[in-house]
């Protein structure tokens, strides 16, 4: 189970059903509390047998070179006082994963989905989880790989490439040129105007890629909207880029294929902490 743990957290300090404080009041423990308790439900209530649980944190500097590409790249992302408590728990929910033995990983120069992405190529074909909501991750999944985000209604929390065919009519590998396509408001890729996810799947049909698009005849056969496309080709190539996933990072750890220790509730963690 690989957790990308920028996202668990902000699922924690700005969608727990109820704020957490300190005994006298003083301190918010919303976000270290709420990343403990969906992690620890994920765990008991979502997967068939205990994983091995791995952490992932986005380095202080991990978009740095993405942004260097395309400086709107999450420019959309503003780091309000909102946004600093979250960041500010990041230490305490580290020291609480170390407290049990639940490896994390920071690297200060990539993001969380990149190492995740690599992580992925080392879990020696065992069955993994992506515990997120980001979608980029669907252009990992396969057989063995699959996304568990518990934001969705139970029975549709477990994703596979099934679903996501089903939903968007594409497969995990088209993601990326499907994205560029359509565009990512998440990490602020605006994609062609008029193009939305139909048109994108339509172009992509049949398993293509951007690469396979201009000997298709189906930007031709789009009409205005595969002019559009042709028009800011370059532009959609250099998204596409900005949206896939590297798999070949230098690892500080990788998966030892053992299952990890059981957390206990959040309040226990909590005290550990000697937070209250």
């Amino acid at each position: 189970m690989l957790v990308d743990g920028h996202n668990l957290l902000w699922r924690a300090a700005f969608g727990f059903p109820a704020e957490i404080r300190s005994r006298d009041k003083t301190r918010d423990l919303t976000a270290p509390f709420g990343f403990f308790a969906l992690l620890r439900v994920a765990i008991r209530d979502e997967l068939p047998a205990a994983p091995e649980v791995i952490v992932v944190f986005d380095g202080e500097h991990g978009s740095v070179e993405r942004q260097d590409s395309d400086a709107d790249y999450k420019a959309n992302r503003e780091l309000d006082d909102g946004a600093r408590k979250a960041l500010e728990a990041i230490p305490v929910v580290q020291r609480g994963l170390h407290l049990y033995g639940i490896p994390w990983i920071e690297i200060e120069t990539a993001e969380a989905d990149d190492v995740i992405a690599t992580l992925i190529t080392h879990t020696r074909d065992r069955p993994a989880w992506i515990f997120s909501t980001d979608r980029d991750y669907y252009q990992l999944l396969n057989e063995q790989v699959r996304v568990l985000n518990t934001a969705m209604h139970p029975g549709k929390r477990h994703i596979g490439p099934d679903d996501v065919a089903a939903r968007y009519g594409v497969g995990p590998a088209q993601w990326p040129s499907f994205c560029a396509l359509k565009g990512d408001p998440a990490d602020n890729i605006p994609g062609v105007r008029g193009i939305g996810a139909a048109t994108a799947a339509r172009l992509l049909d049949g398993g293509l890629s951007l690469d396979d698009l201009p000997a298709s005849g189906r930007l031709a056969g789009a009409g205005a909207k595969g002019k559009l496309v042709e028009q800011q080709w370059q532009q959609v190539l250099a998204w596409r880029d900005l949206i896939r996933m590297r798999t070949d990072l230098p690892l500080p750890l990788e998966p030892t294929g053992d299952a990890s220790a059981e957390l206990p509730k959040p309040a226990e963690v909590i005290e550990k902490l000697e937070l209250w």
